[in-house]
């Protein structure tokens, strides 16, 4: 098995880790098994009953009344209505147990995924994680309903079964049930190799829907490079190996099902021929002998359901295999025990000897940064690409957390405030803003839900968002599409920026906002975003210098750290980075 697949947990540990979800619905389990009890009970009485008319048909005729019958046949016809109640509770409320703790498990796993940090998304794949937490858990609903079930149902036949034939006959019994734990022992080694293969298939299946959501979400990119035909192949490459995986799967599936199938066999010729001997030689009636038989085939049929149902229970345990191997996933960004909530927040931001390094990278993208801002002050960060300046900016909202020093909001460490009340007092306008799929109300009504209509235009008002939309057909009911797809990169930005204004943070971080719009989007953009600078802090990441000439305080960041600082006019004086990136951004236009 791969590393990339996880390591596959015992079976018993995942039981460990499931049995928790039942908790909710123990009473409805009880009922459950108890119908699947009694559905098995009513099962099994009808061999005692073929055996106690044939006994007396044979050895005590005169015995054999109508009355006797009739009882015999009100019995059974009790029996049948008890059995009918039962498996209709079964089919109908145990079904729904399962997508209730279904239902459980995706809220619980939806959750969790909120909680993970960028450093997890930075080598996650948004189609496994979508299989994971869709047809991962459907196969768990199915599985937390038949699992106790069917197995419940075989414990009892085999246990009840195995009682009534040491009463039949001994030798006999303990001779047919000597095949079981043969069995038992070639099943349990056929099913630990499919469920490695069945977890594979569900990795691959993961591995398909990424890599169509990556080529259906950049469909535009890849029509106009006509690369259509890179895509096919991509696919079926991947297309393909599924296959080798589920042939590698049925493999495996056939020589459990053909196993079983032989012991099957074994078990009815031990049967059918010592059976015969003892009823040749006296040793059992012939009304033992048939009800053995109808006891044994009772015993098979149940065997045959375990079998049957061993590639649903399969399924089952490797979705719950994958819902942990998320759950397991510890959040590095959490709230310190002791955290605090955000009181007045000025926007004064301290840097206090911060360095910082990704898990996976050797070197330190940010060594040593000393910075103090005050509350209101407008600072620009500039620099080579590769110097950090995201990352800076990423450390204040605690989307990452430093591997030294310190940052601190109006004195407190950040990291000793609670981070939905840190982040409800940032705001950050992005080159790529994402809007969501629906309406341009509800993606302004993003950054502070709940806010009234009136005030949801007003903050479109303020960003110059408000013309366009009220041109659009259904105006700010306007259905948007995905990811915003029917509106230009300018009208993307500006209804970003709407949704700071409703949020209305003290500290401001805009990273690059207006890098990817063409020169009169850029114009509108910047607009907004002057309005929406005003009275708070804020950091500005530019490539394009001109927009930040204005700032109080400019930042020239390389890999050794803040090389320059000071306004616009003292670094142009100085002669140094900060005028050669300038220049060359002049020359450029």
């Amino acid at each position: 098995m791969s590393e990339q697949h996880g390591r596959t947990r015992s079976t018993r540990e995942l039981f460990v880790r499931f049995i928790p979800y039942f908790r909710p619905y123990l009473p409805i389990l009880v009922v459950d098994l108890f119908c699947a009890g009694m559905t098995t009970l009513c099962e099994l009485v009808l061999p005692v009953i073929v055996r106690y008319v044939t006994n007396l048909a044979q050895y005590h005729l005169s015995e054999l009344t109508v009355s006797v019958i009739a009882r015999m046949g009100i019995l059974y016809f009790v029996l049948r209505v008890i059995d009918t109640a039962g498996t209709y509770f079964m089919a109908n409320v145990g079904h729904v147990m399962g997508a209730k703790m279904e239902t459980d498990m995706r809220r619980e796993l939806f959750a969790h995924l909120q909680k993970l940090s960028f450093r997890y998304y930075a080598n996650a794949k948004v189609g496994q994680l979508m299989a994971r937490i869709t047809s991962d858990l459907f196969d768990v609903t199915e599985f937390a309903h038949h699992c106790p079930e069917e197995f419940f149902i075989a414990g009892v036949k085999i246990a009840v079964s195995f009682a009534i034939l040491l009463q039949v006959n001994i030798p006999l019994t303990l001779i047919t049930f000597a095949v079981l734990p043969v069995m038992l022992a070639c099943c349990y080694k056929f099913n630990r190799r499919m469920r490695e293969t069945f977890k594979e298939a569900r990795w691959q299946v993961g591995e398909i829907n990424a890599q169509v959501e990556d080529s259906l979400l950049g469909i535009r990119v890849v029509k106009s490079f006509a690369q259509e035909e890179t895509e096919q192949q991509k696919f079926d490459e991947g297309n393909r190996r599924w296959l080798e995986i589920k042939k590698r799967n049925y493999f495996w599936m056939g020589g459990f099902n053909a196993t079983t199938r032989g012991f099957d066999g074994l078990m009815n010729l031990v049967v059918l021929v010592c059976g015969s001997l003892f009823l040749l030689n006296g040793v059992i009636v012939a009304g033992d002998f048939v009800a053995y038989l109808l006891y044994v085939q009772t015993l098979l049929t149940s065997i045959r359901r375990i079998v049957e149902f061993m590639e649903q229970f399969q399924r089952g345990m490797t979705g719950i295999d994958r819902f942990l191997e998320i759950m397991d996933e510890k959040p590095d960004i959490t709230d310190a025990p002791d955290a605090i909530d955000c009181q007045d927040v000025r926007g004064e931001i301290d840097f206090d000897h911060v360095s910082f390094s990704y898990e996976d990278d050797a070197g330190e993208v940010l060594a040593n940064i000393n910075l103090h801002v005050k509350a209101g002050e407008n600072i620009a960060i500039v620099g080579p690409s590769g110097g950090g300046k995201t990352t800076l900016s990423n450390l204040i909202p605690r989307f990452y957390d430093v591997s030294s020093g310190s940052v601190r909001l109006d004195g407190v460490d950040v990291r000793n405030i609670r981070l939905h009340s840190l982040r409800s007092h940032i705001g950050v306008v992005q080159q790529d803003n994402y809007l969501f799929s629906g309406t341009v109300l509800h993606n302004i009504e993003y950054g502070r839900p709940g806010a009234s209509r009136e005030e949801i235009i007003e903050a479109a008002r303020l960003a110059g968002a408000d013309g366009f939309i009220s041109e659009l057909p259904n105006g700010y009911d306007t259905f948007i599409g995905e990811r915003g797809v029917k509106l230009s990169g300018g009208q993307k930005q500006r209804i970003s920026i709407a949704r700071v204004f409703l949020k209305d943070p003290p500290v401001l971080i805009l990273d690059e906002a207006t890098s990817a719009l063409d020169n009169e989007s850029e114009r509108l953009v910047q607009q907004s975003l002057d309005k929406l600078a005003h009275g708070r802090t804020v950091f500005t990441i530019a490539h394009r210098l001109t927009t930040i000439r204005g700032a109080d305080k400019i930042l020239v960041l390389t890999s050794d750290g803040i090389a320059e600082q000071g306004s616009h006019e003292e670094l142009i004086a100085k002669g140094g980075i900060y005028k050669e990136l300038y220049s060359m951004y002049s020359d450029l236009r």
